[in-house]
């Protein structure tokens, strides 16, 4: 147990931003909080600070002596020599040998492959003492999690529930509020067409009343008089829905629900036909010709299907696929038929695809070198880049989410007929992932996926599944 913890008019800034201001909560022994934001928005930050290894801007963290904190870091720099999934569960078990009253762990799940992710899952779902976690899995934020902290747009937004409930609740406000702008829009112009009305019977009153001048009858001012009365009813009534549009736009800039992306690709699904990509026939691969990783190979790849492959961490997945993208380094063995590395596009964590120094634009253009500058300025567009500061950038001043976002553009651009992903969503955002599940999910062709969340392979439509285990 501990008593609860304080958290009073926290702030935290940079010379470049303010990440969030004022912060003011209670945490109570047995909490569960997840902390959500974009890449960027200061979720690490406030866990270190929460840890007590980094200083807020302004503000303080109150807590009293028996309060003992287990914190695991996202990037561990000890134990070079073993894996990220062995270091994660180093550092956690010796985290959890302080048997703290506390756990702090940022992005837990990111190299654990599916057994170990399921495994800490389970820990968390069973652990008893106060629970805070920066996370972008869905599925962790969903089972271990009954309150949620969103950092966006200067301030910490505290949702009670966990991400599922979250997102219903954001679909559901978002709903609402769009129905009633599209009533304040069908208000707005049944207005405009009931004044239209009355300005045409005024003029019709009007050329009446002229005629009734020439024959010396009194001319009526009746219905100009009735124009104008409508016309100053109809202007209040239009500023009146002209704020309340106002106030509701910006209450839907709130929600932060991803922007979509809808793609343009290069190839078409009717020219991805189902003939074979990959077939590996008795194969082996190794980085030694004597002793190789993996042997008894068999796998089979149409040009309409999408597969996963999975198993545990360091079981030789990544050099299955440096294998099949043809690389040096790797000996293999057995009846090997691959398309040509041309047609294959290949999309890790890291987006080695980008070169640091070129910009925005160039890296389309470079892809796409047919295209006219309008051409590629409407591509990135449906990726999001559309200020002239934004498609002159250099690769290397981008966040983690718009590398990502550029390197689908260079995929959209210049389409392989296999797309191969090796942990892409690792580090990723909430809001760039979905982004990727957007394009992913439009791309016609085939597709080989390296993730330990299944969540996301289901997203994808993976339907085939290539586990190794030695059993194939």
């Amino acid at each position: 147990m501990h008593k609860p913890i304080q958290i009073k008019s926290l702030d935290l800034s940079f010379s470049h931003k303010t990440c969030f201001n004022n912060f003011n909560f209670q945490i109570a022994y047995g909490s569960r909080i997840g902390i959500i934001g974009r890449n960027g928005s200061g979720k690490s930050t406030l866990l270190k600070i929460i840890a007590g290894y980094f200083d807020s801007s302004d503000g303080a963290i109150i807590h009293s002596e028996d309060l003992i904190i287990g914190y695991v870091p996202q990037v561990i720099e000890d134990h070079v020599n073993l894996s990220g999934g062995e270091r994660l569960n180093r550092v956690m078990t010796e985290a959890l040998s302080l048997d703290p009253n506390v756990l702090l762990l940022d992005e837990p799940t990111n190299h654990l492959d599916r057994r170990n992710r399921k495994s800490l899952m389970r820990m968390l779902q069973n652990y008893h003492g106060t629970l805070i976690v920066v996370s972008h899995d869905t599925e962790l934020l969903s089972i271990c999690i009954d309150k949620l902290w969103h950092i966006d747009n200067g301030n910490i937004h505290v949702f009670s529930g966990n991400y599922d409930n979250y997102i219903y609740e954001i679909k559901l406000k978002r709903a609402s509020i769009e129905s009633e702008l599209a009533l304040l829009n069908r208000q707005k112009k049944d207005m405009h067409h009931k004044l239209m009305q009355e300005q045409q019977r005024a003029a019709k009153s009007k050329l009446k009343g002229e005629k009734s001048i020439d024959q010396r009858k009194w001319p009526t001012i009746v219905s100009k008089s009735k124009a104008l009365r409508a016309e100053e009813t109809s202007g209040r009534k239009k500023s009146s829905i002209d704020k309340r549009k106002y106030d509701l736009i910006a209450s839907l800039a709130e929600l932060r629900i991803p922007e979509i992306i809808i793609p343009k690709f290069s190839i078409g699904s009717s020219e991805v036909g189902a003939r074979t990509l990959i077939q590996i026939g008795n194969g082996s691969v190794g980085y030694s010709i004597d002793v190789p990783l993996l042997s008894g190979i068999s796998l089979n790849l149409s040009g309409d299907e999408r597969m996963a492959i999975t198993g545990d961490n360091r079981s030789g997945k990544s050099t299955l696929i440096k294998a099949i993208l043809g690389d040096d380094t790797v000996y293999k063995t057995g009846d090997w038929l691959v398309i040509k590395r041309e047609d294959i596009g290949y999309l890790d964590q890291h987006y080695s695809t980008l070169q640091p120094h070129k910009s925005v634009l160039e890296t389309i253009s470079e892809r796409a070198p047919y295209w006219s500058h309008a051409k590629i300025r409407c591509h990135l567009n449906d990726f999001l880049f559309r200020k002239n500061e934004e498609v002159n950038s250099p690769i290397r001043a981008l966040s983690g989410g718009e590398k990502a976002r550029l390197s689908l553009a260079q995929i959209a651009a210049c389409s392989p007929k296999l797309l191969i992903l090796d942990e892409i969503t690792n580090n990723l955002d909430l809001e760039t992932r979905e982004h990727v599940i957007q394009v992913l999910k439009a791309y016609p062709g085939a597709m080989i996926v390296i993730s330990h969340d299944a969540d996301f392979l289901e997203e994808v439509g993976v339907d085939t599944y290539f586990k190794i285990n030695g059993d194939y």
